[in-house]
């Protein structure tokens, strides 16, 4: 399986988001670039395993839906 890419935008239920790049903090008073590494490393990760569990639940949603395989039968 091929490493997910996190997408721009908010992490959910999160004051966080991803521009450009860059991660933000962002509230009703502004927003602040995150420059931490440490910090940035973990949204990083955190983003990259939203994103392949989303992925994980598009394909599985793809799966169901599809018809089954010729010779399934579903006779045991």
């Amino acid at each position: 399986m091929s490493a997910t890419t996190p997408r721009p935008g908010r992490l959910v239920r999160s004051p966080v988001v991803l521009r450009d790049g860059q991660w933000w903090l962002v509230s009703r008073a502004g927003s602040i670039l995150a420059t931490d590494p440490a910090f940035t490393s973990m949204l990083d990760g955190f983003a990259e395993a939203m994103a392949a569990a989303d992925q994980a639940v598009t394909d599985l949603r793809v799966r169901q839906s599809a018809p089954p395989p010729s010779g399934a039968g579903g006779q045991r």
